[in-house]
Order: structure tokens, then C-alpha cells, then sequence
């Protein structure tokens, strides 16, 4: 058992708290403790029953830290759930790991009030004193698939009747689902069975029946009553299925273990199937271990195979309160003992240190002296070698800046080359096309000009005259601002006309006449038509953009 060579444990002893039973185990053999008692090699585990504890999902954001999970947890439960603040009870969870959700983590959060556990160990831990492991029951099925004495997955149910509780468990691809306890223990069996019979029957007498008589076969009055009993008990589980189903999204139960505490010659599995129309099988399990022949409560069973699991092999999930004492090394009296030894020790020795200390200090300073006058020599040359990489750097930067000044003014030049080659012949064409419609009209050109940007446009005549006088008390200046303006701006090649004729009708008939004939090509505006009486002549500004 590799969790026994874990902590060098030669036996293992399970507890059932609730008959006050225990079963001892060593190697491959189980068999009852009738006295038992403390034995420091000795490992006990003891399991809770369902109706103990609550049970419960909650999510937790993923953005908590490790360190801080049990705190989130423990005060989610209290604020969801609804507890008592005056009771301290005690929480263990285990994580789903199978959720979708990518924002939080889920878990299966296990409830118990700590006197509950008081109570029902209170008589065991007088006669072991510890318990190593108290873990709830459902959980002890894992250790079936750990082991894999059921190989195979999918929805799985088990059932089991007990003296004190039975539990229905679900379990999904190996992990736990879902639990609840039903009130049909023994006890409980043999309350309703007394109603359903009609008078009272001795706890005694119902149990040999349950034990020693096969439904099938036997003729006793007790017959018609039990199979009612076994009806209502399944019809409860079915309740239970179908909200599992709902609840979390299962599609059917692939398959049931029904077994009890008490060995019964009724086959409880065969009785299921039939009741549930699902398939049915015994929950009695190989478990490898040898028992002389005497029926092993499956409780039991299933607590020796959980203490042989490695960590990550099963679910940790310890409610117990009754942890032995940690080894004389991890004890504050150990610790203070071993201190004092040390002290003596160190108080004898700490002469022959000091003189060890010193001597390997003087060597050690030798070494980083003789350590510091090779590096020194080597900063020296390397700081050498930078100073020249510098100035021949600062001496190619100034060749590159006078070759790229070079470059720049060649480019100018020849865009302005090409610029005078390709634009100019291609302006006077356009003005010949336009001015050859102008005496159609009987509109004359008193002045016109060529503009590429924006702010070569004058928009008054005083602000162009203002801003020629500005150019020439400050014409280098102007000359990098406008050149660095430019740059940014998009061409317009804009023609503007300043038109005279002795009809306002005129000038706006020539307008109409080139907005139809070139309407894709250019762009016509004018702003305004002025009349001046001297003249008696009509002003306009016809403005013409290049599209």
C-alpha cells in the first residue's frame, strides 16, 4: 500500500463512528478489531455520513490567488447558503475541473457543524485517540475508479442502505456529481415498514427477515409489505434521477450499484432494474483483500483502498479534528530541546569557526584582489577601444549627414525640372480651351493666375498686398515655413479668372456653359459678381480646380 509506505504505517484501521465497528488491515487481510486501541504505526480513517453534512456547487472568480481560495470559498458559502454566523462550521471543498465557464472556478463544497463531529467520534477518539482521515462517503467511491475495479465511464448511481443513512451518489466520467441522502436506513425502513404492516415489529425481527428471507421465494406475511416499501424506496431514487438529469444536463443513467450494509439473499440489483428500467449490478466489489469468509461491510472496503491511493489518486477532503501529534522534531518543546543542544554545540565550536572563517576570508580576498586587477586592465582597453568606435562614428555621421544634404537638393532640382517640363505646357493648353469660349459670351479676362496650394489663394486684395510686405521684410523665414506647409498640403491647380463685362447675365451665361461642358473635369466657382458705376462694367472671380 503506497500510501502506508508513505508514512511508514504497518496497518490500517477503518472506523464506522455510528455501530462502532473496525475492521484492521495488514497487507492483503481484513479483519475485525474487537479492542481496539492507539498504535503509533497504525493508520485510521473513518468516513460521515450524508445526512451529516451539507452539500453544495459555488464558483469562484479565477482572478483569486491560491493563497486567498479557502477564505473565498468559505464566505461564499456563508452568504449563498445562508449559514448560522454564530457557527463556526467546518468546510472542505473539492474543484470541478470539467466546467466551461472561463471566468470562474467551480467546486463541490462539503458543510459540517463541528459538534456533529464531536459527537459522533467523541467514543472513538477514546479508544484511538486519533484519527488520521474523516472524509465523506460519497467520496470513498473515487477510490473505485482509482483502482480501476470499474473500468468504465459514464453516468454512473450508487446506492447503498445503511443502519443509520442511505446515500444515492452520482459520479460522471470517473468525478463526482452529485449526493443526498434518503430517509430509508434501516432504521427508518423499519418505521414505515411497521405502518405499512400495521403493528409493531421488533427491530430484530424485521432485520433476520431483511437478512435471511429472498423475496422471490418467501411465503411470510411480511412479503406484500416489504415489496410495497422497496416500491416507495425506489420511487424516491427515480425522483432523485430525473432532477439529476435536469440539473445537470445528463442525458440517462448508464448504469446502478445498489448494495447494503447487511448481507441480504433478495438480489436488491434485480429488484432495481426492474422498478427503474435501468441496468442494475451488485454493489459488491473484488477488492482483492482476503476476509475468511466473513461479509465486509463495503464502507470498510472502500476506506482501506482510499488509504493505499496516492495523493493525486483521490479527493482531499478531511474533516477531522483528531490529528496526531507532529513528530518531536515539529513540536515548540522538540524545537526548544534541539535549540539548547545546538546552542552548547555552537558555544564549543564557535572558536575553531572563527578561525576557519578568517583564514578562508583572507584567501578569498587575495583571489577577488588578483580577480580585480585583470578585469581593471581589461576596462581599461575596452574603454579604449569604445572611444575610437565613437569618433569614427561621429566622423561617417558627418559624411552620410553632407551626402543626404547632397541628395536632397539634386531631388528639388529635378522635380522642379520636371515640374516646369511636364505642367507648364500642359497650363496653356487649358487656358487656350478656356479663353476661346470667353468672346462667345462678350466677357473679357482683366487678369488670371495659376495656384498649387490652398494658401497661395488670395482671399482679399489687402491681405495679399499685407502678405507681400511680410515677404519681403522676412522672405527666408516665410520661405522654410511655406516650403515645410506645402509639404503637408495636397495640390489643388486651381486657375483663377478675373472676368469684365457689361452684362452681370453674361458672365453668369459663360459659368452655366462650362459647368455643363466640362462637369467631370473641373470644378467652377464663383463667389460674387460686382457692379462699379464709373466703369459701368460687371466684376466676377471664376475659380477653376483641376479634378
Amino acid at each position: 500500500m503506497s500510501k502506508i509506505s508513505e508514512h511508514s504505517f504497518s496497518s490500517v484501521l477503518s472506523v464506522n463512528p455510528y455501530k462502532e465497528t473496525y475492521l484492521s488491515g495488514i497487507s492483503s487481510f481484513l479483519s475485525e478489531a474487537t479492542s481496539p486501541e492507539y498504535k503509533k504505526d497504525q493508520y485510521t480513517i473513518a468516513y460521515l455520513n450524508s445526512q451529516e453534512f451539507i452539500t453544495a456547487q459555488v464558483a469562484i472568480t479565477k482572478n483569486i490567488p491560491e493563497e486567498d481560495l479557502y477564505d473565498a470559498v468559505y464566505n461564499k458559502v456563508y452568504d449563498e447558503l445562508g449559514l448560522d454566523q454564530a457557527v463556526e462550521y467546518q468546510v472542505q471543498f473539492i474543484e470541478l475541473f470539467n466546467n466551461l465557464d472561463e471566468d470562474n472556478r467551480t467546486f463541490h463544497v462539503f458543510i459540517v457543524d463541528p459538534l456533529t463531529v464531536t459527537e459522533t467520534y467523541q467514543p472513538v477518539v477514546e479508544k484511538i485517540k486519533y484519527i488520521d482521515t474523516i472524509i465523506p462517503t460519497p467520496l470513498l467511491i473515487k477510490s473505485l475508479y482509482s483502482k480501476e475495479i470499474i473500468e468504465s465511464s459514464g453516468v454512473h448511481c450508487f446506492i447503498y442502505f445503511q443502519e443509520n443513512d442511505t446515500f444515492v451518489t452520482i459520479y460522471n466520467e470517473k468525478e463526482f456529481v452529485y449526493t443526498k441522502s434518503i430517509k430509508y436506513s434501516f432504521l427508518n425502513m423499519h418505521e414505515r415498514f411497521c405502518e405499512l404492516y400495521g403493528e409493531r415489529v421488533e427491530y430484530e425481527d424485521f432485520l433476520y427477515f431483511m437478512q435471511h428471507e429472498n423475496l422471490k421465494d418467501t411465503t411470510s406475511n411480511y412479503k406484500e409489505y416489504v415489496l410495497k416499501l422497496y416500491k416507495e424506496i425506489f420511487s424516491n431514487i427515480n425522483d432523485i434521477i430525473t432532477y439529476v438529469k435536469r440539473a445537470f444536463e445528463v442525458d440517462k443513467i448508464e448504469h446502478i450499484y445498489i448494495g447494503s450494509q447487511l448481507a441480504t439473499l433478495t438480489k436488491l440489483d434485480e429488484m432495481a432494474e426492474v422498478e427503474l428500467g435501468l441496468k442494475c449490478s451488485d454493489f459488491n466489489f473484488n477488492y482483492g483483500y482476503e476476509s475468511n469468509d466473513t461479509y465486509i461491510d463495503q464502507l470498510h472496503a472502500l476506506m482501506h483502498i482510499y488509504a493505499s491511493l496516492d495523493q493525486d489518486q483521490k479527493y482531499q477532503c478531511n474533516f477531522t479534528n483528531y490529528h496526531r501529534p507532529p513528530k518531536f522534531t515539529q513540536r515548540e518543546s522538540g524545537k526548544l530541546i534541539m535549540l539548547t543542544a545546538a546552542s552548547f554545540v555552537i558555544a564549543f565550536i564557535y572558536p575553531v569557526i572563527y578561525w576557519s572563517l578568517a583564514y578562508a576570508q583572507s584567501l578569498q580576498y587575495n583571489i577577488l584582489e588578483d580577480d580585480y586587477a585583470q578585469l581593471h586592465n581589461e576596462r581599461t582597453t575596452r574603454e579604449a577601444t569604445v572611444k575610437n568606435k565613437e569618433a569614427e562614428k561621429e566622423k561617417f555621421q558627418a559624411l552620410l549627414d553632407t551626402e543626404n544634404k547632397e541628395y536632397d537638393e539634386k531631388k528639388a532640382t529635378l522635380i522642379k525640372i520636371h515640374d516646369v517640363k511636364v505642367n507648364y505646357p500642359m497650363k496653356a493648353k487649358l487656358l487656350e480651351m478656356f479663353l476661346s469660349d470667353l468672346n462667345k459670351y462678350d466677357v473679357n479676362v482683366e487678369a488670371l493666375a495659376y495656384y498649387d496650394y490652398e494658401d497661395d489663394i488670395p482671399q482679399k486684395k489687402e491681405d495679399h498686398e499685407d502678405k507681400q510686405k511680410k515677404n519681403q521684410k522676412n522672405k527666408s523665414k516665410l520661405k522654410e515655413e511655406v516650403l515645410v506647409d506645402k509639404a503637408n498640403q495636397e495640390k489643388l491647380k486651381t486657375f483663377v479668372f478675373s472676368l469684365v463685362a457689361s452684362s452681370d447675365k453674361n458672365i453668369t451665361n459663360l459659368l452655366e456653359f462650362y459647368t455643363k461642358k466640362y462637369e467631370t473635369q473641373y470644378k467652377f466657382s464663383l463667389e460674387e459678381i460686382v457692379y462699379e458705376k464709373d466703369s459701368k462694367k460687371y466684376f466676377g472671380e471664376l475659380k477653376v480646380k483641376i479634378l
